[in-house]
Parts: structure tokens; C-alpha cells; sequence
């Protein structure tokens, strides 16, 4: 055990609404219970936001945009304020440490980055201002003498953040915002709260101006008053395929903007020159990650019929030695799942796979000795129809499965056929073969031999799995709207 391991939130503010640079008291007594995913115990609560806070702090990211010094910065003046939100993140990494497991079951062993992780993203942003192409030379096709592709912020940003890597997916979203020119309403998940109020005790201490960043929790009928706000110009949402839909489809009622990064049912295609012991012992080791609760985790995996008894045999030996326990055990490599309603879910779809005639060569139920917390074995189903339930649909814990092709192109017709397309990897000792299979696959990422995504580059999905990319350039993207600007003279600036 470690002294990290403390029982008590270490916020400042839970009782309040970071709204206009300010904490603000709420209108009513409406509260949100944290539960500690280790114990089931009550860790702390915070305020629930209403009608009435949401809008507030619409309108102070409104202000902030229309009439605030933000957007008329420059983007290196934005880059600094980043860049000194990163370092004020850093200062709080042993905040972060301690609420990462106790919410969400990360082990302490992972969420001990979460400061550097949250400080390097928002620098990888801030650099941005150097290098993309804010404003850029377009000669006209249809008169005029000098044309200018400008980039422009798309105005007040309403992101919403999932409960299982908070820091990293605040930082995929406010980054590119803030430096863009937007301001942001930043509503977190009721099951991971603390990190948002983290990132508003950072923003007050840098001086970022008011209303550039509010930060509120809610529920789901609240949050759904963000989507359907006028004042909203954007939506950046990160969660399950299904909540994307709802969104979507709200946006699209007033043609607002919105980034969805959604659900995967991702496959490694295992091809049959690649050692089985090899394949084995990487993707156990991948699906320990966030215990499973990871939308990219390499859940379906595909091999010839002939090596497929072998490879289940692999998974179920290496897959389930793995040790579960507390996540400030440092012995531990898998910690809880989120809450008991995810836990139900995932012990409800594991019971379907049996049911449903697939074959459970490893788990499936609670771990011995731990009778309080949101546990699951480390699960191994083989011989699943990728028609079925669990070959279908997204689980969001520890459970894998295998599923068996007859040769190369039937595992990529397999692979490809889902609703989702977020992230796949090809595991082969042929990196002509990798990069060919890679390029018959349809989704947003594939690894080799490895699971892979890399935020530095882009992430995001193909079909289902959303729309849009996050990090990157490609991330800036979204939150940028494009204006032509034709001129009968070339300005200052611009030498001929």
C-alpha cells in the first residue's frame, strides 16, 4: 500500500460551480455522490448543477467570446496561458494521483502521470501556434487581386468529458479550444467530477480570463440542455455511441458543430506467421489498461480456425494469472471497474456470451477475496460468432474475445464488420503484410503487433465510432471555422 492512498477528496471547492472566473454557489442543495470504486464507500460529493448554472455559465463563455479579450489575443499570447495551465496541472499531479483510482479503478501506478500527461498534451497544443497555418495566402479564381484563407475560432465550445480518463480527454479538448480563440463550458461525468475541478483551480490561478473556462457537473437531463443550447456553437463530446447519437442528432436540429469521439469493438487480426505466445501476452497486457473501460481496447480478436484453440489457450493462461486488486496495491495490474451499474453490465453481457454458445475459458465472475469494490475477473471467451452479443457490442471491462476466420481476407471481412471503426492492430513479423491488411482495414487506427493509439498524431473513428479527430493538428480542426477573404490589393504583410 502507499500514502497516497487518502480517504478524503482533496478539493477546495466541491460545493461550487467554477462559472464567469469565479466560484459560484449553486441555487439549490442538489448534490452528486462519489463512490469510491475500491470500497464502495462514499469518497465525496459535489454540487449538481441546474437549469439555472448551466446557464450562467453559458453565458459568461458567451461574454467571454463576444466581448472578452480571449478570442482577440494572439495565438501565442492564447499558447502562454496553455502552456501555464500545463505547469499549474503539474503542480497538482499528487491531486490528480489520488482522484484517478478512487473514481474510476485506475491503478495509482498509472494515474501517478496524470499531471505530466495533462501538462505535455496542453504543450503539445500551445506549439501549434508556431506551426499551423492560422492565416495563409489563396490566390482568387473569380476576380479580386489577393485572397486569404483565415481560420477563425468557432465561438463558445460546450465539451463533455467521460469518467474513465478525464485529465487526458479535458486536455484533447480544451487544448485545441483555448488556443483556437473559444471559450469553453467544460461539463464532467458525475462518476469522475474532480478532475474538471482541478483544471478550474489551475485556470484561476494562471489569470485566465472570466468566463474562458467554467467548469460544471450534471446530470444527463441537464447536460442535454448544453447540446440544445443556442448559445452553444459547438459540441465536443467523448462517451458511448449511443449518447452520440442523441447528441448528434440535437446538433443537427441547428446546425451546430460537434466533434463525437464514440464506442469500439476494436480487432487484432492475428496473422498466422506471428507467434501465438507473442500475440497473447501483448493483448492481455493492453486490455489490464484502465482495467478495460478504454473505448480503443483491442477487444475482438481474430485468428485462422486452426490456430484458434491455441491462441484461447494462451489468452486464458496469460490473461488470467493477471492479479486484480486495490489500485494502490502496487502488486495489483487490474483494479475495479467504475461502478456497480458498469460492473452489472459487464457481468450481464458476460452471462449473454455463455448463453448465446460461446465458449468462457477464463473468468467470468468476481474475484475471490474481494467483496467490496467494483471487481471483475480478467475474461476469456472463445469460439464467439462475431454476430453475437459480445461479438457486437462494446463492454467497457476486461472481457476478450476470440473469434475464428478461415483464412487472411475472411479476418478482415470479420474485422470490418461493425457498426464501429475506432482502432484495430495487425499482429504479423511481415511489415509489408501489416501495412497491406492496415489499408484494407476500416477504422480511425491500426496498430502493429501492438495496441496503438497516439493522440499526437490524430484519434478518432470511422463509421459509428464518431466523427472528427482529437489531437494534432488534426484536433485543432474542429474547433476552427474557415473564412475566405478576397481583396483587391495585397495587404501589408504579404510582399509580392
Amino acid at each position: 500500500m502507499t500514502a497516497a492512498n487518502a480517504r478524503t477528496a482533496p478539493l477546495r471547492h466541491a460545493d461550487r460551480f467554477f462559472i464567469g472566473g469565479e466560484w459560484v454557489a449553486p441555487s439549490s442543495d442538489a448534490t452528486i455522490d462519489v463512490i469510491d470504486s475500491g470500497t464502495e464507500e462514499l469518497y465525496y460529493r459535489v454540487a449538481a448543477a441546474g437549469p439555472d448554472e448551466l446557464a450562467r455559465a453559458i453565458a459568461a463563455a458567451r461574454q467571454a467570446f463576444d466581448e472578452g479579450p480571449w478570442p482577440r489575443m494572439t495565438h501565442a499570447e492564447r499558447a502562454d496561458h496553455l502552456r501555464a495551465l500545463g505547469a499549474a496541472l503539474a503542480e497538482r499531479g499528487d491531486v490528480l494521483a489520488q482522484l484517478w483510482p478512487r473514481e474510476s479503478g485506475v491503478l495509482y501506478k498509472t494515474s501517478q502521470y496524470a499531471g505530466r500527461i495533462g501538462s505535455a498534451a496542453l504543450e503539445s497544443y500551445a506549439a501549434l501556434a508556431e506551426s499551423f497555418p492560422f492565416e495563409e495566402e489563396c490566390p482568387p479564381t473569380i476576380g479580386g487581386a489577393f485572397g486569404l484563407l483565415v481560420r477563425e475560432p468557432v465561438g463558445v465550445v460546450g465539451a463533455i468529458i467521460p469518467w474513465n480518463a478525464p485529465v487526458a480527454l479535458i486536455c484533447h479538448k480544451i487544448g485545441p479550444a483555448l488556443l483556437a480563440g473559444c471559450a469553453v463550458v467544460l461539463k464532467s461525468a458525475p462518476e469522475a467530477p474532480g478532475e474538471g475541478y482541478v483544471f478550474a483551480e489551475a485556470a484561476e490561478q494562471i489569470g485566465l480570463p472570466p468566463g474562458v473556462l467554467n467548469v460544471v457537473t450534471a446530470d444527463r437531463e441537464v447536460s442535454e440542455l448544453l447540446v440544445r443550447d443556442p448559445g452553444v456553437d459547438k459540441i465536443t463530446f467523448t462517451g458511448s455511441t449511443a449518447a452520440g447519437r442523441r447528441i448528434a442528432s440535437l446538433c443537427g436540429e441547428r446546425i451546430a458543430r460537434c466533434t463525437l469521439e464514440l464506442g469500439g469493438k476494436s480487432a487484432a487480426v492475428v496473422l498466422d506467421d506471428m507467434d501465438l505466445g507473442t500475440a497473447a501476452t501483448t493483448l492481455a497486457r493492453a486490455e489490464c489498461g484502465l482495467n478495460g473501460q478504454v473505448c480503443s481496447s483491442l477487444t475482438r480478436v481474430i485468428v485462422t480456425k486452426s490456430r484458434h484453440d491455441e491462441l484461447v489457450d494462451a489468452l486464458a493462461s496469460t490473461f488470467g494469472q493477471t492479479r486484480v486488486g486495490d489500485p494502490f496495491d502496487e502488486q495489483s495490474q487490474l483494479g475495479p471497474l467504475v461502478s456497480q451499474r458498469q460492473r452489472d453490465r459487464v457481468e450481464g453481457l458476460i452471462a449473454r456470451g455463455v448463453a448465446e454458445g460461446a465458449t468462457l475459458a477464463t473468468g467470468g465472475g468476481r474475484p475471490e477475496g474481494l467483496d467490496r469494490g467494483y471487481y471483475v475477473e480478467p475474461t476469456v471467451f472463445g469460439n464467439v460468432d462475431n454476430a453475437s452479443t459480445i461479438g457486437r457490442e462494446e463492454i467497457f471491462g476486461p472481457v476478450l474475445s476470440v473469434i475464428a476466420a478461415a483464412d487472411e481476407q475472411d479476418a478482415v471481412r470479420i474485422a470490418n464488420d461493425t457498426i464501429y471503426g475506432l482502432n484495430a492492430s495487425v499482429f504479423t513479423n511481415n511489415v509489408e503484410r501489416a501495412r497491406a491488411v492496415a489499408r484494407e482495414l476500416r477504422s480511425g487506427t491500426v496498430g502493429h503487433n501492438a495496441f496503438r493509439t497516439d493522440f499526437g498524431m490524430a484519434f478518432g473513428g470511422f463509421k459509428q465510432s464518431g466523427i472528427g479527430r482529437e489531437g494534432g493538428k488534426e484536433g485543432l480542426l474542429p474547433f476552427l471555422e474557415t473564412k475566405a477573404v478576397i481583396l483587391e490589393g495585397r495587404p501589408a504583410g504579404y510582399p509580392a
